[in-house]
């Protein structure tokens, strides 16, 4: 009966050795797969689908902080902290203004499709916003909307990528005063020429100057890659 009993326990041991060292090599795979294809700078909170919002809470994350007070319409619900309009000096002729699709910026690598994103209730009480785990390009849609009869800046932003060649990882490194790119709309191309490209730390981004209303310009927003949860990277442009 002692030697059944021995047995029994051995074979209870083998099984859970098996076990483990299955588990030990699940663990190697993903770790594997997770190192060789990359993943997204911008937000280490899982992805999201096209067209919707992930949130993100605390402090240190990678994520793009919204203006405050903003309401779900994209109007300040505040008059205190109502936005600055800024006059604009008449400039090229533009086709109707209507939602961004596509931003192609040769210089600084860029090619990728925009699609609309709308804070929820969550991402305005938290003033925080993290776009969907992609690489392609989200326009904020409460505020402005590029071409004739723009009233606001439009405002496209997206994740920069570790491991992998992402089209906003170089805006930290190539964009520059003066480059010149497009941005395809649904009833026309821009062209913008970049007037300024600053480093914003994350927790400030919401009290900065880039949240005025500038009718007809652009700002695109990502991580700067040389430290992506601390920071964004800030490109703003006007019709060239």
């Amino acid at each position: 009966m002692a030697k059944q009993t021995g047995r029994h326990e051995l074979a209870k041991r083998r099984r859970g050795w098996n076990r483990a060292d299955l588990a030990i090599l699940a663990c190697g795979v993903l770790g594997f797969f997770s190192f060789t294809f990359g993943g997204p700078l911008l937000d280490q909170h899982g992805a999201a689908a096209p067209g919707t919002t992930a949130t993100v809470h605390s402090a240190g994350t990678s994520s793009i902080e919204l203006p405050l007070p903003l309401a779900v319409s994209g109007l300040p619900s505040s008059p205190t902290h109502a936005p600055t309009a800024v006059p604009v000096a008449a400039g090229p002729v533009l086709p109707a203004a209507s939602p961004p699709l596509r931003v192609v910026y040769p210089k600084a690598a860029m090619d990728t499709a925009v699609h609309p994103l709308a804070p929820d209730s969550t991402a305005v009480e938290s003033q925080t916003i993290v776009p969907p785990t992609t690489m392609d390009g989200y326009w904020l849609t409460p505020f402005g909307v590029p071409g004739n009869g723009s009233n606001n800046t439009t405002y496209v932003i997206g994740h920069s990528w570790e491991g992998q060649d992402a089209p906003f990882n170089h805006l930290s490194s190539a964009a520059a005063v003066g480059d010149e790119f497009d941005v395809v709309t649904a009833t026309g191309i821009i062209r913008y020429r970049v007037d300024t490209v600053t480093t914003y730390l994350k927790a400030t981004l919401k009290d900065s100057p880039i949240w005025d209303m500038v009718p007809s310009r652009l700002v695109l927003i990502s991580c700067y890659t040389e430290d992506p949860w601390g920071k964004n990277v800030v490109v703003s442009a006007s019709p060239a």
